[in-house]
């Protein structure tokens, strides 16, 4: 079996089985100590081709881009959803990501019969799933819900670069790395900072020139994050 047939072997099964919509649900952003976690879910039409063989960390910026917007053209429905850091502080990094998962799902315009998932269980589907361990890797499905999470987030990261440029979220897009350490010892935390995480925990709230003018409500600033993913389509 070649990487073709292998990246969308699952997907073949349970259409042979009768299951018309089978969705790949993924995330991006669990890691990072700041901006949301953003799920994505992709149902493809029966006969589609495969043109994905590779997660989306191992793919390179510019082609992500040029793949995400050929998914939304070969996909019969794209859904994402958001998970805001108020949201990950409450209720924990894993059960802020099922919802963002969840919430993608609710956007698709057709409501799927299995799912498969990069080995998150979601209650919702019950027996109807499929938790695959770096399922990204092994379904086409979740390979291309990989890609539409991670451009969504970096898009939104860089946009919340230009609220808070003293963090330079653009470059690091919140994760943990040195420069970012540096950062948050230097000026504090801003409103987007997970709060619960250890690396954040120590510092307290900075006075930078976003802190007033972002969001406060969880409610809210899922609206900004939708807003943003919906300029990142009409970019296409």
């Amino acid at each position: 079996m070649d990487d073709k047939e292998k990246i969308i072997s699952f997907e073949l099964k349970l259409w042979q089985s009768g299951k018309r919509y089978v969705v790949g649900i993924d995330e991006a952003g669990r890691g990072p100590l700041a901006g949301p976690v953003v799920a994505a879910a992709v149902v493809f039409p029966q006969d589609i081709s495969p043109f994905i063989f590779k997660d989306s960390k191992k793919i390179p910026e510019n082609r992500r881009k040029i793949l995400f917007y050929e998914i939304f053209e070969k996909a019969i429905s794209v859904g994402v959803g958001f998970a805001d850091s108020t949201e990950i502080d409450e209720m924990n990094i894993l059960n802020a990501t099922k919802l963002a998962m969840i919430r993608a799902v609710e956007s698709l315009s057709v409501k799927p019969d299995f799912a498969i998932t990069d080995a998150v269980f979601l209650f919702p589907f019950g027996e109807n799933q499929l938790n695959l361990v770096k399922g990204d890797e092994k379904s086409l499905s979740c390979a291309a819900a990989s890609i539409v999470a991670k451009v969504t987030r970096d898009f939104i990261m860089e946009s919340l670069h230009e609220i808070f440029p003293e963090y330079n979220f653009k470059k690091h897009k919140g994760y943990p790395t040195k420069e970012h350490i540096n950062l948050l010892k230097e000026n504090g935390t801003s409103p987007v900072h997970r709060r619960s995480f250890g690396r954040v925990r120590e510092y307290k709230p900075g006075r930078g020139r976003g802190k007033d003018c972002f969001p406060i409500s969880a409610q809210e600033r899922l609206r900004y994050f939708e807003k943003k993913f919906q300029e990142l389509l009409r970019r296409n």
